[in-house]
């Protein structure tokens, strides 16, 4: 029986964390609560280091606020339920259990389930359409149309700016239009489609997970593709896969926050694979798609928004469309809360506590701030230091640089001393990071968000 705090701990977990985060990791965990000790069991060595190294955090803050106080975690490795053992019959001997089959107790030799249209969280319907998405969302549209004489598409942005909804709103809508029943879908980030390799080949499931993603498919949206760079056994299975569904004409969606020719460490059949579909980059919105994006979001939520309320925050929050609507959604909540009408001044002070900007800031800009931030001088940023503190600033410049500025990634790498690679390196940690809402992640958010011209 499944221990009640221990439920409502997984409960917290599901809402905070990523669904596939939580599904692959959390979910074969069993726990057990005994005052302010929390004992989690993973089915093997390889699961339990992962959860203590990338998620024992998230997992502490959970338990935390189910608990009341901070507890004592212990991760162990064995069945969730070990005295669950069935007894053997009287006056006999206990037969010899035959070995089972190695199995990593992670939901990898499932057949993906069918994807409804209630399970997607963005649609084209709530896509807000402008001269930077025009193309990649025509493009993303077309993806269900005979007319489109592409099967593959790939989008390219910087983070915040709609690759995901435009991902997701391919799968819903190929879900409701499809010619037949339970069209099979797998959306999932890269790192989870590597994670999964990992753990079939360690629980000797390659072939299950082959047929998996090779032949069990219809449609695979697959996010941030360019987390493969430089892991060269599993661009070979991207590869192959990628080759696979072509073949059986099933459709592919990739993203990325770069180009592929902006990719370092990547074999070059591999980028070939991605330049043969069609090739989207959304841009940062102008100031006319942003504000009718706010009206769009106060729609939605059913509110009343000033025409210049919308305009103030669609000219102060410039670079990323996500912080943008995080910015309306605070707005709209502190006004109910405090029982008040959406006014500039309310405007203003919800404000002071995002990322603003008059003009995006410049390299200079950037460099001084992350200088100031993390208590370093550009001569450090520059240094071959390999110091956790300096590689994290030097990362957190690279990818404010990429974020704010129109730079090539070569561009910010010689202002800093480095490899366009490096600077690619950098941003893409950062990126997961955030993505990932770990400690370090939400840390380096705040400090981004303090950013200003």
């Amino acid at each position: 029986m499944i221990d009640t705090a221990w439920k409502q701990i997984l409960y917290s977990l599901e809402k905070s964390l990523n669904p596939g985060l939580f599904t692959v990791w959390i979910k074969p965990l069993g726990g057990r609560v005994d005052g302010n000790r929390l004992t989690l069991t993973a089915p093997n060595e390889f699961v339990a280091n992962w959860v203590r190294d990338r998620l024992l955090q998230v997992i502490r803050e959970s338990a935390a606020e189910v608990l009341g106080g901070e507890p004592r975690i212990t991760i162990n490795i064995g069945p969730r339920d070990p005295g669950a053992k069935a007894a053997a019959p009287v006056g006999k001997k206990p037969a010899v259990a035959a070995p089972a089959p190695r199995h990593m107790g992670l939901p990898l030799g499932q057949t993906i389930k069918p994807v409804t249209v209630s399970n997607w969280r963005f649609s084209f319907d709530d896509f807000v359409v402008g001269p930077s998405n025009e193309l990649a969302c025509a493009a993303s549209k077309s993806m269900g149309s005979t007319a489109f004489q592409s099967d593959h598409l790939f989008l390219s942005s910087g983070p915040g700016l709609g690759k995901t909804h435009l991902l997701q709103s391919v799968g819903n809508e190929l879900c409701r239009t499809a010619n037949r029943k339970n069209i099979k879908v797998a959306c999932l980030s890269s790192e989870e489609f590597a994670t999964r390799w990992v753990l079939a080949f360690k629980g000797g499931q390659v072939d299950q997970f082959k047929s998996l993603f090779r032949e069990s498919i219809d449609v695979l949206l697959l996010e941030d593709v360019h987390f493969f760079q430089g892991k060269e056994k599993m661009q070979e299975e991207l590869l192959s896969t990628l080759t696979a569904l072509r073949e059986r004409g099933s459709k592919v969606v990739l993203t990325s926050s770069f180009m592929p020719k902006e990719f370092s460490k990547v074999d070059d059949r591999l980028v070939s694979r991605f330049c043969s579909g069609f090739l989207a980059h959304i841009n940062r919105p102008d100031m006319e798609t942003r504000r009718r994006i706010l009206l769009e979001k106060a729609r939605r939520m059913q509110v009343a928004v000033p025409v210049e309320v919308s305009e103030l925050l669609a000219e102060r929050i410039t670079t990323d469309i996500r912080q943008l609507e995080s910015c309306l959604n605070n707005l709209v909540l502190k006004a109910r809360l405090l029982n008040r009408a959406v006014t500039m001044n309310l405007a203003w002070e919800v404000l002071e506590n995002y990322a603003v900007h008059n003009a995006s800031p410049d390299i200079a800009h950037i460099i001084e701030f992350v200088c100031k931030c993390y208590s370093l001088s550009e001569e450090d940023l520059r240094s071959k230091s390999r110091k956790r503190d300096v590689v994290l600033a030097r990362n957190t410049a690279f990818y404010l640089a990429r974020k704010h500025t129109e730079m090539s990634l070569k561009s910010i790498g010689e202002r800093l001393g480095r490899k366009h690679s490096t600077v690619l390196k950098g941003i893409t940690k950062v990126e997961r990071e955030i993505s990932l809402q770990t400690p370090l992640g939400r840390q380096i958010e705040n400090t981004t968000q303090r950013l200003t011209p």
